[in-house]
């Protein structure tokens, strides 16, 4: 079981990355009123604001990704190759700004041969994970999150769903052979504040 972290955890890590990256080179892409609040996020979401997402996606958002939403409503510069994480108004399915995306792995899938990932090759979402093992037909139904940055881009997967309702959060990027897997969103910004400390 996953527990998200509560508005005081998020809070908590959302301060330090802005501290992190405020610190760092990124910071002169910023505006000037972003670097001198100190704060990298947007007010948080309120519950309404939320729910209309999910009314227009007609489905609910994980635990952890509301969570986060209603510490911020959005989010600026996580790694090198992310610079925004969507608002309520801007998150969509993958499918509707890059439809061809998933059309193009089927492609290079049936040319190049790939045999169906199993369970226990799936499911590994430990540092030795092999990321050309995601399922293709994920894509189709992939809600984005961010924007595609450097070539890079978070995803969450409606399809693989833990009991307490967390999506499994994808970090997919052009350089890598397939996806970074997590277990949750949380887990996946977890990941990416310990890659931007390292990268720095």
């Amino acid at each position: 079981m996953i527990n998200p972290m509560d508005r005081t955890a998020w809070e908590a890590l959302l301060r330090q990355w802005s501290q992190e990256v405020l610190s760092s080179e990124h910071a002169d892409s910023l505006p000037p009123e972003v670097i001198s609040s100190g704060w990298l996020g947007f007010p948080g979401a309120r519950e309404e604001e939320i729910q209309e997402a999910e009314a227009r996606l007609k489905t609910k958002l994980p635990p952890s990704y509301r969570a986060f939403l209603k510490v911020s409503n959005g989010w600026r510069i996580t790694s090198p190759f992310i610079e925004r994480l969507w608002s309520t108004s801007e998150v969509a399915w993958l499918k509707e700004r890059h439809p061809d995306w998933a059309l193009a792995w089927k492609a290079g899938e049936q040319m190049y041969g790939h045999p169906p990932v199993s369970d226990a090759e799936y499911f590994n979402y430990g540092p030795d994970q092999a990321e050309y093992n995601l399922r293709v037909e994920y894509l189709e139904t992939a809600l984005e999150i961010s924007d595609v940055g450097d070539a890079a881009i978070y995803l969450l997967n409606p399809k693989v769903v833990t009991a307490d309702g967390e999506w499994e959060a994808w970090f997919f990027a052009n350089w890598l052979p397939g996806a970074r897997r997590y277990r949750s969103f949380q887990e996946l910004m977890l990941a990416e504040f310990e890659t931007f400390k390292t990268l720095r």
